[in-house]
């Protein structure tokens, strides 16, 4: 169950975030950054696409590599499925999170938790809340944006050494989000957009209830 937790802190941060070079660039880059990440959550409705999780960890003689599809909409509903090399879904709708491997579905209420977070990077003034928590750098490559987050605060500092969120210039919409642990475990999600604002069916994000 460790694992699966820290599988969910990831998709959380990624979820929420859904979300030059020089040091004195960096202080002018980020609120550019930032309004267009705010400018997207505002435009995109819902998104599904591909994602790819590489993680690595000491205790593992290899990377595993997950692969699988994804759909959120909103700040209430999201759903990740992988399909190798062992199925996994994970659906999260509005408090409700399942979890199911094989024939065994857990399911919890999170709500609470998860709206604490995405109020934390989500507010008008969540930027200067952010910074807060986070010692943050940016640096501007050809067509995309990377962040770099370094827990300042201890409630962060627990859990996490840093996350990297890397943005597509064009669209604001993140290509890639790096999560290391404090647990040693090391996951990289390489994500594939492939539509957005569409209609999805209600079966979606279907969950069952405690």
């Amino acid at each position: 169950m460790s694992e699966m937790k820290h599988h969910w802190v990831s998709l959380v941060i990624g979820t929420v975030l859904l979300l030059s070079a020089s040091m004195t660039a960096q202080s002018d880059l980020l609120p550019f950054v930032w309004h267009a990440v705010q400018e997207a959550q505002n435009t995109t409705i819902n998104a599904c696409g591909k994602v790819t999780e590489t993680r690595t960890s000491k205790l593992m003689s290899r990377p595993m590599v997950l692969r699988g599809h994804f759909c959120a909409s909103g700040r209430t509903h999201f759903m990740l499925e992988y399909t190798e090399p062992t199925p996994l879904r994970i659906r999260y709708n509005d408090g409700i999170l399942n979890v199911t491997s094989g024939d065994h579905t857990e399911v919890m209420e999170v709500g609470g938790s998860v709206r604490r977070a995405q109020d934390s990077f989500s507010r008008e003034n969540s930027l200067e809340g952010l910074k807060k928590s986070f010692t943050i750098s940016v640096v501007e490559k050809k067509d995309y944006y990377e962040l770099k987050l370094v827990p300042r605060s201890a409630a962060f500092a627990r859990r996490l050494n840093y996350i990297i969120v890397k943005l597509q210039k064009s669209t604001a919409l993140p290509r890639s989000l790096e999560i290391d642990g404090k647990n040693g475990v090391n996951s990289v999600f390489a994500i594939e957009f492939a539509s957005t604002n569409t209609k999805l069916p209600a079966s979606t994000f279907e969950v069952y209830k405690p």
